[in-house]
Parts: structure tokens; sequence; C-alpha cells
């Protein structure tokens, strides 16, 4: 696919095979090819079998400068605590008017989050949370009776970062109008989680690659080696 004039002339600017977190970042703020704030990603691809269970890695990460993004969250809770739930930044609250919404196609939200005992009622919604990769999970602390703790933290930038079936890992950790200091401090949490994240079973190389790339932007290749020490 040919791709556009700025494209090409942004994509000059990557002239290294592989370039420093500090370097890339730097770099990846004169790569942005939208009028509009773009989002920064991260894209890893791990030396894991995302079939084997204790490789499939799935966890979550506070952003301090969260990705400035407006998460819509929305939770299942009882009835007695859906004012509560919406006080603390939940777009949609409750359990049995919910599923029924989503029963209906709507997943216009980011993440759900769940108390412990409305997850028997989403039966009827289980396959469309899942392929959209929307299900609550225990593992992703989105599954807690502490729902109002959940809402709040993930208004503010807490991410989950979860292996894909290609063994890769894609996230956003911030925007372009972010300060070089801001995106760093993000990016460097997010891949010190993946690296600290390895399981034990993983042989060879664990962290194959790393890129870095806004929103239909080209991609900034990281060097792998040494970053344990970098993101320290």
């Amino acid at each position: 696919m040919a791709k556009g004039k700025k494209y090409n002339e942004v994509a000059a600017l990557i002239t290294e095979e592989a370039y420093s977190l500090k370097e890339a970042i730097a770099l990846l703020k004169k790569t942005s090819t939208t009028k509009f704030d773009a989002s920064c990603e991260v894209h890893m691809n791990l030396g894991l079998d995302p079939k084997q269970a204790e490789e499939n890695i799935r966890l979550t990460v506070n952003l301090p400068h969260g990705t400035g993004k407006d998460i819509k969250v929305v939770a299942f809770v009882d009835d007695a605590n859906v004012k509560a739930a919406k006080a603390a930044g939940a777009q949609e609250a409750g359990t049995d008017e919910l599923v029924e919404k989503i029963s209906g196609g709507w997943v216009d939200f980011d993440v759900a989050v769940a108390t412990p005992d409305q997850m028997k009622k989403l039966g009827k919604i289980a396959k469309t949370l899942g392929q959209k990769r929307l299900m609550p999970n225990p593992k992703a602390g989105t599954v807690t009776p502490d729902f109002e703790k959940i809402i709040g933290e993930l208004k503010k930038g807490k991410v989950e970062l979860r292996l894909d079936k290609e063994a890769n890992v894609h996230n956003i950790f911030g925007k372009v109008s972010f300060g070089e200091a801001e995106l760093e401090e993000n990016l460097k949490l997010v891949v010190k989680a993946v690296l600290d994240a390895k399981p034990s079973s993983s042989k060879g190389t664990y962290m194959k690659s790393l890129t870095l790339a806004t929103s239909m932007g080209p991609g900034v290749p990281v060097e792998t080696n040494g970053l344990n020490e970098e993101v320290k």
C-alpha cells in the first residue's frame, strides 16, 4: 500500500536500525503525520507461547501521566451501588439493563468493571465481551468489590498489558502533546512491567522487538539490549 508524502517525509527521519528509549521518544514526536493530537503507542513482540497458561501474561500498570485519552468505563454493580459507581467515574452502571443494552449491540466503552457477585449475570454477553477483550477479569483487577477504587484508577491512567495470539503486547502510553519526560516516564513503567513479568518457563530471547509509533505514523525501532538498565 502506497504511503503519502507526509508519511514518507517523517519516515526518512528514521535512519538508525535501533534507538535508545530516550532517543526513540524524541524522534517519535517528530514523526506524527496527523493534524490531531495522535496517540503514542508501544508494540512489543515477546518470546512467549500464548497457548501456555503460565506464559500468557496479563497485568496492569498505573501510568503517572495517564494516556491522554478519556477512558470510558462501565460498571456491573447491584442497584444499590449504581450511584456510587457513576460518582466514581463510570459512564454506565448497573447490571440487568446494562446487559440488555450490550446484548443489543452497544459496546461504546473501553473497560468493564464488575463486583464478584454480578459476574454470574454476564453469561448472556460473555462471548461479546470476550471477543472485544472487554470481559472483567480478576487478573486485570477489574473484578473486585472495591469498584470505586478501580474505576478511579482506570480514569487516571491504569492500563492493562495483555499478550495477544501472536505474542505481542500493544499499548498506548501517551499523546504527542505530552512532554518527552512524561512520555519517557510512562513508557519506562510499561516496559519494566513487561520485563519483570517474564515467566520462568521463557527460554531464549524474551523481548524480541520493541517499536514505538504514533497513530498512523512510522515505527521507530528501539534497541532491546540493555533495556533492563534503561528502565531502572
